[in-house]
């Protein structure tokens, strides 16, 4: 059974298996929601893939916090079902920084992660991560 998109502030499910992360969703105190959003990802057990759309700017040390505990408790359930994120920033510079961070990300929990210049190479990307046929 897919998500209920009503239940999700921080990520957009109406595509799944893409799955997009809401710009401007990440106010002070999102964690919790973001939480419970990625546990009903993890839950479905079926393979997706997340989408940003340009720098998702600062989070609060609180937030961070919280997520990258439940990402160190969730590691290896995480990598069996997210095959990949893939960033969209059309602005060279900015694309090459978010690249950047991008590398240590992937080491750090083992899916691919990339930047790339527009939705079009998004979806590209997105069909060969899932392996889905052109």
């Amino acid at each position: 059974m897919l998500p209920n998109p009503q239940s999700f502030r921080v990520h957009d499910v109406r595509a799944f298996p893409v799955v997009r992360v809401l710009i401007g969703a990440q106010e002070p105190g999102y964690a919790p929601q973001w939480i419970c959003e990625m546990d009903l990802l993890l839950a479905l057990g079926r393979p997706f893939v997340l989408l940003f759309d340009g720098d998702r700017g600062e989070e609060s040390h609180e937030d961070r916090k919280q997520r990258g505990q439940w990402l160190k408790r969730n590691k290896d359930a995480l990598q069996a079902v997210c095959k990949g994120m893939i960033g969209i920033e059309p602005e060279a510079l900015a694309r090459t920084i978010l690249q950047a961070r991008a590398v240590i990300t992937a080491k750090a929990f083992g899916i691919p992660m990339e930047v790339v210049a527009t939705a079009v190479e998004a979806e590209a990307r997105v069909r060969e991560q899932l392996k889905i046929p052109v």
